[in-house]
């Protein structure tokens, strides 16, 4: 089917932001393998799509400070965990979103 070939894109509303999250390290500095149910869910991620941003008091859209690409940090129940096209991605506001990395 047509729709199939075509990947589903995802628009987050208003001053929401779709994270994937960063691959952990399967081992530690020691060289010693962590096994799956042993790893904590990393808080770092990149910035997948951002929302228009939220509407202030005087009904004007207040933009977001963070853009597509941003590698972030973010708390460890931050967001909500949603399966699109097979990809694990988060959805959060941006006030979950604690810093962004920078070079």
């Amino acid at each position: 089917m047509i729709e199939e070939a075509v990947r589903m894109k995802l628009r987050p509303l208003h001053d929401r932001v779709v994270v994937r999250r960063v691959k952990e390290e399967e081992k530690t500095k020691g060289g010693i393998i962590i096994p799956d149910n042993a790893k904590e869910k990393p808080q770092e991620g990149v910035v997948v799509a951002v929302g228009a941003g939220a509407f202030g008091d005087d009904n004007e859209r207040i933009p977001l400070d963070v853009k597509k690409g941003d590698r972030i940090l973010f708390g460890k129940w931050s967001g909500t965990e949603v399966k699109v096209d097979g990809e694990d991605l988060l959805i959060m506001k941006e006030s979950d979103i604690m810093g962004v990395l920078e070079k």
